[in-house]
């Protein structure tokens, strides 16, 4: 594993091509370090600017470092600028003792040589289910405690479906769905919206097509691969979804379903709130494989980490404040909070009692894959550039599916050399 000035800097181009699919943006100051006994100040970073320290969890983690006999610094920031600003201090020898960072950048930081494994740590990672906990592993190794995880299904509007004639229920594959779309078009009403915009939202949201097809990251072109950048470009071209999908972000693209007249948004697990005030009624359903099924859908949320430190005997506090952030007691709370789905089967049985409507967000979740699993890890975002620059290539007409995907597939193997 290098560590040296070279990695840092490709670490830091690397993080800075993955960019949050629900994270907020905020600000950041620099780490520093105190004692590395309980007493002293123990710095933490998190990707929620939106919650103050007046918040439920603002006053979680100042309650863990209380717990473990330490002060926290805590400093919220935007995922990307965190990511970055991790890899920096750690350069300077000032990284944060404890660090929440989004999944897909673990294995950057990793490669950077900058986060401990959790078995060096002593963490029990044993009651968090695998497909979770592999978003934050390499070679076999976890290098985190995930505190939760978030992805992609379908919702849909009641009252459109009806309309239209359409059962949701009778959704099973691609055909059924596309079938479905055309039904709501022909009732005067829209289709389905989604995100296709020229960041790593528009991959995580094209992954669950891709993936549903069969398709290999790292075989952008296959037959599979373009079967699913085509249903995309179908549905654009029939007017079953809106030629914006190419500016939308996840947030703008749920704006359009909000209207009420889209019949399905793809969106995730962080827009239920949202959908319970959008005044209209509402179901969620998996998104469907090709020919039956539900899809694999990308794993979002992130995970506890504990960077390098020269001062060793500063892990023994940073552990205690990680166990504290990561168990059952509070991951329910902290879940409910930033409508994750939490880790472990435990918490997921008491969050679908405390609300059934997560039920298929659970069962989502329990079907979804890390973005950098399969061996992937740094590997992903020199994959999904050129994948979400083939969707736009696509869409807009300027290339056919399979010549995007080939350029697509070009360009991943230059940038894995």
């Amino acid at each position: 594993m290098r560590n040296s000035r070279r990695t840092l800097i490709a670490a830091i181009a690397a993080v800075g091509a993955l960019t949050s699919v629900a994270a907020c943006g905020g600000g950041a100051q620099s780490a520093s370090s105190g004692s590395g006994k309980a007493g002293g100040t123990y710095t933490f970073w998190d990707p929620y600017p939106q919650f103050d320290a007046s918040s439920a969890w603002g006053k979680l983690v100042t309650k863990c470092g209380t717990d473990a006999g330490a002060k926290i610094k805590r400093t919220g920031m935007d995922t990307t600028d965190l990511g970055n600003k991790a890899l920096l201090a750690a350069q300077q020898g000032n990284a944060p003792d404890v660090m929440l960072v989004d999944n897909p950048v673990v294995s950057t930081l990793v490669e950077a040589g900058i986060l401990n494994k959790t078995s060096d740590l002593g963490l029990d990672t044993k009651s968090v289910r695998k497909n979770i906990l592999g978003a934050g592993e390499i070679d076999g190794a976890s290098y985190g405690v995930p505190i939760g995880a978030n992805t992609l299904a379908l919702y849909y509007n009641k009252k459109v479906l009806t309309a239209a004639h359409v059962d949701p229920a009778s959704i099973k594959d691609w055909a059924s769905l596309t079938a479905a779309l055309k039904k709501v078009k022909a009732a005067g009403k829209k289709g389905i919206t989604f995100s296709a915009i020229n960041t790593e939202e528009g991959s995580f949201q094209f992954l669950p097509w891709f993936w549903g097809a069969g398709g290999d990251l790292t075989k952008l072109d296959s037959a599979k691969g373009v079967a699913a950048l085509s249903l995309w470009k179908q549905w654009v071209d029939a007017g079953y979804a809106p030629k914006d999908v190419l500016q939308n972000t996840q947030t703008t693209s749920w704006q359009e379903f909000a209207t009420g007249d889209y019949a399905f948004s793809e969106n995730g697990t962080w827009q239920l709130g949202n959908a319970e005030k959008a005044g209209f009624g509402y179901g969620v359903i998996s998104i469907p494989g090709h020919s039956g099924g539900s899809a694999p859908v990308p794993t979002g949320g992130e995970f506890v980490t504990v960077p390098v430190q020269k001062d060793t005997a500063r892990y023994d506090v940073s552990k205690k404040i990680v166990t504290c952030l990561t168990n059952s007691a509070n991951l329910l709370a902290t879940d409910t909070t930033l409508a994750y789905v939490a880790p472990t089967a435990t918490v997921q049985a008491e969050q679908v009692k405390a609300n059934p409507k997560l039920k298929p967000w659970v069962d989502a979740v329990a079907a979804a894959r890390g973005r950098t699993s399969g061996g992937l890890g740094t590997k992903y975002p020199t994959i999904s550039q050129p994948m979400w620059t083939a969707v736009q290539a696509a869409l807009s007409g300027s290339k056919s599916p399979q010549d995007a995907l080939d350029a697509a597939q070009a360009a991943a193997g230059k940038g894995k050399n």
